[in-house]
């Protein structure tokens, strides 16, 4: 599944609506479920991809992040059901009761969901290309839920305890005949803990968790880009009653910079020098983000668009020791509002040139002559 298209797998269109994703979902999921297709192996991999597919797409933010960054964006965690790693949170059992619990048989019959895991949060972070230079330590203020103190987590006021649910009789799902089908989905009464709590705690309502805001430390190492995402494990949200919880993750985004553009691990600057320098060479200093100068020599007769590359003078390869390059492309710059005496050593200057020091524009007049003579003899 790895390798594998999500849109591919449903068979859609990247463009795809929500409703038309959900349509072809359902539609392959009855066609491969193993109820359906017993002892037949191939249908059984194929409707867990379809599963794993439908994990991603049915979301908006985790459809944005595979947009964006493809398979990349959930290889960080434990390997999921296809091949899919489930960074981003809910089980494929999880999947089935919200989109098709009310037809599917088969499922985890008799499985309690005593702990419910907390969701995934998302932070935009926009940091400087200095920062991306050179690391930084930084606080992040981040509003979540966060396991109530008064009950620790369980949702039960301090004192009491819970029973079993009635209604599924401490499974946490119920089963029901539709059709061929066998159906089996989470108890709505319990929302699947098997567990009803007596007195529920009156500071988090049952929930065993209050919203809170938290402050973080997280490292940005040397060298990330534009788009680069961070986790750190465990600081999502609080899960429902004592459950684990969920990840955080932090989404970097570099502002503009006044001198510099980047290409991965290469920056580029345009310098203007004056027509002097360009005609008669010379030199100048260019600032880098090690908040040092590098001189940058210039041969006589540089042209607009030449460029000269500084070597290491770029930005770090994340998690390496080596650096890019930096590109300093010249830009001739025109001088405006001559004096008197300028225009006239101009005037003078211009008189004395000759085909050999502006080949280009000779070349080019010459071009423009053959041109207008061939229309003519046509």
């Amino acid at each position: 599944m790895a390798d594998q298209d999500f849109y591919d797998t449903l068979g859609v269109d990247p463009k795809a609506d929500d409703k038309a994703i959900k349509s072809a979902y359902r539609k392959l999921a009855m066609q491969y479920h193993p109820d359906r297709n017993p002892d037949d192996k191939d249908a059984e991999a194929r409707f867990k991809d379809i599963n794993a597919a439908y994990e991603i797409l049915k979301d908006p933010q985790k459809r944005a992040a595979y947009d964006r960054f493809g398979h990349a964006a959930f290889q960080n965690g434990g390997a999921g059901a296809g091949g899919f790693n489930s960074d981003f949170g809910a089980s494929m059992a999880d999947i089935f009761d919200d989109l098709f619990g009310d037809f599917m048989g088969g499922g985890r019959r008799g499985a309690r969901q005593n702990n419910r895991r907390g969701a995934d949060l998302r932070y935009n972070m926009e940091i400087t290309l200095e920062d991306a230079y050179s690391g930084k330590n930084a606080e992040i203020r981040v509003p979540s839920s966060a396991a109530c103190d008064t009950c620790h987590g369980s949702g039960a006021k301090p004192g009491t305890g819970s029973k079993t649910c009635a209604s599924c009789g401490g499974a946490g799902r119920v089963r029901a005949s539709q059709g061929f089908f066998s159906i089996e989905r989470t108890c709505p009464r319990c929302n699947g803990t098997g567990e009803m709590i007596e007195t529920p705690c009156e500071d988090c309502g049952g929930a065993g968790r209050v919203a809170r805001e938290r402050t973080l430390s997280i490292n940005i190492p040397p060298g990330v880009e534009d788009g680069t995402r961070i986790r750190l494990s465990g600081e999502g949200d609080a899960g429902l009653r004592g459950g684990p919880a969920g990840d955080l993750y932090i989404f970097l985004s570099l502002k503009p910079h006044d001198i510099f553009q980047r290409d991965g691990a290469d920056l580029f600057c345009r310098v203007p020098i004056s027509f002097t320098t360009a005609a008669l060479g010379g030199s100048f200093d260019v600032p880098t983000l090690d908040g040092k100068r590098t001189p940058v020599k210039v041969p006589a007769g540089t042209q607009t668009g030449e460029q000269f590359r500084i070597s290491g003078k770029g930005m770090p390869v994340l998690r390496s020791r080596q650096h890019g390059d930096l590109y300093v492309q010249t830009i001739v710059e025109t001088p405006v509002k001559l004096t008197r005496r300028q225009r006239e050593l101009l005037e003078e200057f211009d008189k004395a040139t000759s085909e050999e020091n502006t080949p280009d524009t000779h070349g080019f007049l010459s071009r423009v002559k053959d041109f207008f003579q061939g229309r003519a003899d046509g």
